[in-house]
């Protein structure tokens, strides 16, 4: 299991969390099996055709199969795990799904997180992905887009198995569509900023977008996590706000590593070739407004040029020198510490219980991660 290996390597995760994550990586490769067979076939399409042939339906699996196969920190599926465990330590038996059921609804976030980044290279024209080239360029575009469309569908599948009433289903139902929408919505207005290199949206427009198209996939683990464990309708939807808030902490974290280091499999930079209005951009126009027309001059230009072009360091270098970059680094780390104790803290204010400090522990690892970078 490639992926639970790459997770420990880089969180540095013990043997607690190592089981865990082997019994997402069993659940989800159920869900999405390397091997098609009969059962998958009938819960995914039904009875169809038998003119339908394996190779017609590995042009959906393979391209998010072999995505999800290169890695990935299974963070959200491990989330969602862990506040089912935090709910179900208050209402035991009146839990919706036993530990081992919870683990059957982690695709609901995996296979769309997936999804997204096959489609964000898409629209990003980006090069590669987790160190290889993007699914569109090794699949084709048609391919690839058709398949991380499918995949979207494909998630909800997971819900049809469960052995719980109809209610319940649609209520998991409810929540996933609704926290899908959000990502488009965040997708949309991402893309708005970035096609427009002279506009520059306000730190609190960032923070809305962001969490729709970030946050939304954190929120929808916790909300599945906290409705499987049995917590109450209040208890999911508050979750899924403070949820939001760790994945907005964590793309600025990403975002700032985007301009340092860079992110793994990708270009150091490559975001000042897409043109994304990204924190540290938008905490430098807002202390040097007068920078605006020189930031959105050196986006034109990286667009042109692609990831060698002069303009792509010489914006890093105004945007670091200038602090913006530290700040937004800082933002992050505390938007992730702060979010990550109050989810933690909802069933056990002193977060010493099991699940509590497992969730802070999890986030703390990452960002200890994001912290050796950082310094680099």
């Amino acid at each position: 299991m490639p992926s639970v290996v790459f997770f420990y390597i880089i969180i540095g995760m013990d043997d607690i969390f190592s089981s865990r994550l082997a019994a997402v990586e069993k659940a989800l490769n159920k869900a999405l099996p390397l091997q098609i067979n009969v059962q998958w076939k009938m819960n995914s399409f039904g009875d169809i055709s038998g003119d339908v042939k394996d190779s017609h339906l590995k042009c959906l699996t393979e391209p998010c199969k072999d995505l999800m196969n290169l890695g990935g920190k299974r963070w959200r599926p491990l989330l969602l795990v862990l506040c089912g465990e935090n709910a179900r330590s208050k209402y035991g038996n009146k839990a919706l799904l036993s530990a081992d059921e919870t683990y059957n609804i982690t695709p609901l976030v995996e296979f769309v997180h997936t999804a997204s980044l096959i489609h964000d290279d898409i629209e990003d024209s980006s090069d590669t992905r987790r160190g290889k080239p993007a699914a569109y360029l090794t699949y084709g575009l048609d391919t690839a887009l058709n398949a991380a469309s499918w995949l979207y569908f494909e998630a909800p599948v997971c819900i049809d198995g469960l052995a719980v009433g109809q209610a319940a289903k649609e209520k998991l139902y409810g929540l996933y569509t609704k926290e899908l929408r959000r990502l488009h919505l965040g997708q949309a207005m991402d893309i708005y900023w970035h096609r427009k290199p002279e506009l520059f949206p306000t730190v609190s427009e960032y923070t809305a977008m962001v969490r729709c198209k970030t946050g939304t996939l954190a929120s929808l683990a916790a909300r599945a996590g906290i409705l499987a464990g049995g917590g109450t309708d209040t208890e999911t939807e508050q979750s899924g706000i403070i949820a939001a808030e760790i994945g907005e902490g964590f793309q600025i974290l990403d975002d700032v590593q985007n301009l340092t280091t860079g992110n793994p499999g990708k270009k150091r930079g490559d975001d000042v070739v897409e043109g994304k209005k990204s924190l540290p951009v938008l905490f430098h126009v807002k202390s040097h407004p007068d920078d605006r027309q020189l930031i959105a001059s050196y986006f034109t230009q990286a667009h042109k040029e692609g990831a060698d072009s002069p303009a792509v360091e010489q914006c890093i270098a105004l945007l670091m020198q200038s602090g913006a970059v530290e700040e937004a680094f800082l933002y992050g780390k505390k938007l992730i510490k702060e979010s990550s104790r109050r989810l933690a803290g909802f069933y056990d204010e002193s977060c010493q219980g099991g699940a509590s400090a497992l969730i802070i522990s999890l986030f703390d690892s990452m960002v200890a991660k994001q912290e050796i970078h950082h310094a680099q």
